[in-house]
C-alpha cells in the first residue's frame, strides 16, 4: 500500500468512528428538555407598571428587591411611577445594619425618597405615613421560615392597609426551602415578631402564598381583610432550585447559609454562636468550652454583625460548610450540643421559646428525647397545617 492510500485508509477508519461516535453519543445520552427561567414577580413588569400609572406608590423593598441586576426602585422612577416613600425593614433599605439595630428614618442619598423604617419602635405602617399613598408595593426576598422578619412586616403592612382602605401590591419571589414543610406550629402565647402565625418555622409557602392565607384565615386585626393583588411567577415549583442573586441579610452571605438557617437559627436562643462575626455566618456553630468539637473560629465586631455572641472568644464546634443539608429540621446539632453542655441551665435564653413558638421543645430537648420522638409529636398538627396550605398554593 503507497502512502496515498494509507493516509486515505486512515482518514476513513478516523471518519468512521467519529460518525459511530456521534451515533451512540446520540442514543447513549438521555435528552432533558432545557429549563425554562424562574421569572419573578418583579421581572414582569408589563403585568404591574400599568396598575401604577397615575398612583402614589409607596414600597417596602431592600437590597433583593431586583430586576435583573437593577434595583426595583430605579426600574419605577425611571418609567415615571411616582414614589412617595419607601418603607424599610429589619437590616434596612441596603439590606446592611446588623440583626435586631434599631432603623432609623432617612432620606436615601441617590434617589432622595424618605426612608420611614419599619423596624424599631414602628413596625407598621401608621394612618398618617399612609395618607397621601395609593398602594403599598411589597418586594422583598423571603428564605421560607417563620422567624424571619420580612414576612412580619408584610403582616403589618396588610394591617394597616386593610385598615385604612389602600391596596397591597406583592411582587412574588421562590421560597428556597420551599421544597419541604416542618417544624413546630407556633401557639398564640409565643406570638411575636420572630413569629407571628400559627404556622411551622419551614412554612413551605411564597410570600404571596402566605399574604393569601394571612386573609383567609382571618389573622389580621379584626379579622380584617387587605386588597391584595399578587403578581405570581412564571416557570417556577415548590421544587425548584433557587439559589438567591443577592444576599437576604447581611448574616446569610451564601446558599448553604440559607439552607442551614432553619435548624441552624435555633441556636440564637442558646450560649452558642452561630458564627456571627466571622466569614461564614450560620455555616459553623461553637462554644468556649473545647468540649463542643474540633473547629476553631473567633467572632469579632463587624459590619452587619455588631457586638456578635462570644466577641473575640475563641470558640470550638462544627464547621457545616461542606455538609449535604436534609430537606427537613435537623435538630441533631441542638441536641448534641445540648447533651454536651457542663451547663445546661444556662444553655437555652428567654428568646429560645420565641423562636421555637413553642415551650414543648426546650422541654422535650432537656427531658431527653430523641429526635424521632420529637418529630413525632408534631406529626398531627402538621398535617392539618398542610391540609390547610393547600387552599392558598399558587404553585405546584
Amino acid at each position: 500500500m503507497n502512502l496515498f492510500n494509507k493516509s486515505a485508509s486512515c482518514c476513513g477508519i478516523l471518519l468512521l468512528a467519529l460518525m459511530l461516535g456521534v451515533l451512540t453519543s446520540c442514543y447513549s445520552q438521555p435528552s432533558h428538555p432545557p429549563v425554562a427561567k424562574i421569572m419573578t414577580g418583579a421581572d414582569q413588569t408589563e403585568m404591574y407598571l400599568p396598575g401604577l400609572k397615575g398612583k402614589n406608590v409607596a414600597l417596602i423593598v431592600n437590597q433583593t428587591s431586583l430586576i435583573g441586576g437593577t434595583h426595583l426602585v430605579d426600574t419605577l422612577l425611571s418609567r415615571g411611577v411616582s414614589i412617595k416613600k419607601v418603607f424599610a425593614p429589619e437590616h434596612g433599605f441596603r439590606g446592611e445594619a446588623d440583626a435586631g439595630e434599631t432603623i432609623k428614618n432617612a432620606t436615601d442619598q441617590k434617589t432622595g425618597l424618605p426612608i420611614v423604617s419599619l423596624y424599631g419602635k414602628n413596625k407598621k405602617p401608621t394612618a398618617e405615613q399612609l395618607q397621601d399613598i395609593d398602594i403599598v408595593l411589597f418586594d422583598i426576598q423571603d428564605v421560607g421560615t417563620r422567624f424571619y422578619t420580612y414576612i412580619s412586616t408584610m403582616h403589618y403592612a396588610m394591617e394597616a392597609c386593610a385598615e385604612n382602605n389602600k391596596k397591597v401590591l406583592i411582587l412574588d419571589r421562590p421560597n428556597p426551602n420551599g421544597h419541604y414543610i416542618d417544624g413546630p406550629i407556633l401557639e398564640p402565647a409565643h406570638k411575636s415578631f420572630v413569629g407571628m402565625h400559627p404556622i411551622p418555622v419551614v412554612h413551605g409557602l411564597t410570600v404571596g402564598e402566605l399574604a393569601q392565607m394571612i386573609n383567609g384565615e382571618k389573622w389580621l386585626n379584626k379579622g380584617l381583610e387587605c386588597d391584595v393583588e399578587i403578581i405570581q411567577m412564571k416557570n417556577y415549583t415548590h421544587d425548584s432550585a433557587y439559589v438567591l442573586p443577592v444576599r437576604p441579610s447581611p448574616n446569610l452571605p451564601n446558599q448553604q447559609s440559607i439552607l442551614l438557617y432553619p435548624s441552624i437559627c435555633f441556636f440564637e436562643g442558646t450560649a452558642v454562636s452561630v458564627g456571627r462575626g466571622t466569614p461564614f455566618p450560620f455555616q459553623v456553630i461553637g462554644h468556649p468550652d473545647s468540649d463542643f468539637g474540633p473547629f476553631e473560629f473567633t467572632p469579632v465586631s463587624t459590619a452587619g454583625a455588631k457586638n456578635p455572641p462570644h466577641e473575640n472568644v475563641k470558640c470550638y464546634g462544627l464547621d457545616l460548610r461542606e455538609v449535604k443539608v436534609p430537606a427537613k429540621l435537623d435538630l441533631s446539632y441542638l441536641i448534641d450540643f445540648y447533651n454536651k453542655s457542663e451547663q445546661k441551665d444556662e444553655f437555652f435564653t428567654d428568646y429560645f421559646k420565641l423562636l421555637a413558638g413553642t415551650e414543648q421543645l426546650q422541654r422535650q430537648i432537656q427531658n431527653g428525647l430523641t429526635e424521632k420522638e420529637i418529630r413525632a409529636s408534631w406529626e398531627e398538627s402538621l398535617k392539618n397545617y398542610k391540609s390547610m396550605r393547600a387552599n392558598y398554593l399558587l404553585y405546584p
